[in-house]
Order: C-alpha cells, then sequence, then structure tokens
C-alpha cells in the first residue's frame, strides 16, 4: 500500500522523481517529538521556501492576469490568498491534511485540521515541487490549484485581511499605523505561542494569540476591529 504522500501525489497527478522531497513536505514537526529516528525531517525548512515562491508565483499571476488594477488592488488579492486563511483553504481543497504525518499528540489535539497546519503544508508542498521538478511545472500546478481565488472578479475576492483592514482605520482617523507590542512568546522552538497587543495613537485595542507571531497580529487586528464603529461607505 502506497504512503499517504504518494497516495495524495497520485491524486493530485505528481510525479516525483525524489520521492524523499515529497514525504518530507508532509511531516509536521510533532512525529519527529514523537518518532525520534524517523529518517526524514520536518517540513518546516521546505515551508522557508515554498513561502517565497508561493509569494512570487501568486504576484506574477496576479500582475499578468489583472493588467489594469492598480499596485494597492493586486497587493490586497495577494494578501488574501497568501494570508494563512488563504492557503489553508487551497490546502483543504487538495485534502492535505489527511497525508500529513503527525503526532498523536498534535492529531488529539486537532492540529490535522489547524489553518496555520494546513498553510504550512501547502507551502512545503510547493517547496518540494519546486526543488523536484523546476518553477515551471510549478506555476502551472499553483494556477490550477489557486483558479478561483486568482480568477475572482475584482470586488468579489476573499475581503481584506484584518491587519489591512485595520490599517486602514488607522490611517483615515489618526494618520497613524497600529503598533502591535509582543506580550510573550511561549513554548518550546517547533510549537511556540505568541501573544501580541495592538494599539491605534496609544489606545489599546485588542489581543491576539497564535503560533507565529504573525497570526497574533492578525488576531489582534480582528479583535481590534470588532470594537470599531464600521466604516463608511457606498
Amino acid at each position: 500500500m502506497p504512503s499517504p504522500a504518494v497516495a495524495l501525489a497520485t491524486r493530485l497527478g505528481l510525479a516525483f522523481r525524489d520521492t524523499a522531497l515529497l514525504e518530507q513536505a508532509l511531516v509536521h514537526s510533532s512525529f519527529l517529538n514523537e518518532n525520534p529516528g524517523s529518517a526524514l525531517p520536518s517540513n518546516e525548512r521546505l515551508e522557508f521556501l515554498g513561502d517565497a515562491v508561493v509569494s512570487l508565483v501568486f504576484s506574477e499571476a496576479l500582475w499578468i492576469g489583472h493588467p489594469d488594477e492598480p499596485e494597492g488592488s493586486l497587493t490586497t488579492r495577494r494578501a488574501a490568498i497568501v494570508s494563512t486563511r488563504g492557503l489553508a483553504r487551497i490546502a483543504a481543497r487538495l485534502e492535505l491534511g489527511s497525508a500529513l504525518q503527525m503526532g498523536q499528540g498534535a492529531e488529539r489535539s486537532g492540529e490535522r485540521r489547524r489553518a496555520s497546519v494546513l498553510a504550512a503544508s501547502l507551502e512545503a508542498l510547493v517547496a518540494a515541487l519546486y526543488l523536484d521538478q523546476g518553477l515551471a511545472v510549478t506555476r502551472e500546478r499553483l494556477y490550477q490549484w489557486a483558479a478561483p481565488e486568482l480568477d475572482a472578479p475584482r470586488g468579489s475576492s476573499a475581503p481584506k485581511p484584518p491587519k489591512s483592514r485595520l490599517q486602514e482605520h488607522s490611517f483615515a482617523t489618526t494618520n497613524r499605523a497600529p503598533v502591535y507590542t509582543q506580550v510573550s512568546a511561549a513554548g518550546p522552538d517547533h510549537s511556540k505561542h505568541y501573544v501580541v497587543d495592538v494599539s491605534i495613537a496609544g489606545q489599546h485595542l485588542g489581543r491576539g494569540a497564535g503560533r507565529s507571531r504573525r497570526e497574533a497580529e492578525t488576531e489582534a487586528a480582528r479583535a481590534a476591529l470588532k470594537l470599531l464603529p464600521p466604516a463608511d461607505g457606498p
């Protein structure tokens, strides 16, 4: 019986030359904590590379696909796609979570369905595909997987991320950017828990927590937006 990673690749029509890269892309760090003798490292290094590849490919796709849109609109579109929630949405469509090798403790706590884990697995898979088959194949696959997001008409794409909305409000009302302050970063390196506060013009508005500082800042912005009046608009 093929491994979950190989079964996933077969279902997605991916023909890896180096299957070790494919397998590594789907190894969650919790698996190694419980299986220290594993021959494969976790997918964290691949996630690092995949983050850059994803950003490049989607930036290029949006630039080509929406020639009449200004830079600000393209930036908003890209931010929505490459956010944790955006990438997790794509990963969920591909059912990447089912192919992850994960420790039992993480499994019981629901990590397989966590947005940050799904987003990271997609970035790692993209990096593995890039290293194995190059940019052209990776670009083609990402275009296919993210077609709904890339092809969305202007104005109908995913809502602006919370940090973007909070920044727009902040500049409109105080002409200053929000200030994010890290309150704490607890836990081991592979599973840190960050807490971040956000304030505008010295006024504390929200606190957020997450598995990365970026995720905690997003949650802090989301909390702050709940305290603000809705923006005027058409």
